[in-house]
């Protein structure tokens, strides 16, 4: 994969040794967690070969942060289980770094006032 001239001069070499396809395909899902994509659409977003992504998705599979159902995959909604995940930081880090960090109060604006109904009460 070719990066641009302004990541080669900006990004320290710790970025520029890049993510691992797991950490960029968490990474991608991440950041589209509002949707669920197939492999192959995956593939070709991160610019990673078809069967590396492939690998990719069954392993988060089965360590528990990534869904599948048909032929989509998803991020999981386990947020637990996503901080767990040292590459999952990793990767939330880079794009913070390249993409900036959320601004929560924007996010709060636009939540939703009421909980999802799949929420349940844990008091």
């Amino acid at each position: 994969m070719s990066i641009d001239r302004d990541t080669f001069e900006d990004a320290s070499e710790e970025e520029l040794a890049g993510l691992s396809a797991p950490e960029r395909v968490l990474g991608f899902l991440a950041a589209h967690d509002d949707r669920a994509f197939e492999a192959r659409e995956v593939a070709d977003r991160i610019d990673l070969d078809a069967g590396a992504v492939s690998t990719a998705l069954s392993r988060l599979k089965g360590r528990g942060l990534v869904e599948h159902k048909a032929t989509y995959w998803a991020i999981t909604e386990d947020s637990d289980r996503l901080s767990e995940y040292d590459g999952y930081n990793r990767a939330t880090a880079l794009f913070n770094d390249r993409l900036g960090e959320e601004d929560e109060s924007v996010w709060r604006e636009r939540a939703p006032d009421e909980p999802h109904p799949n929420v349940g009460d844990e008091a």
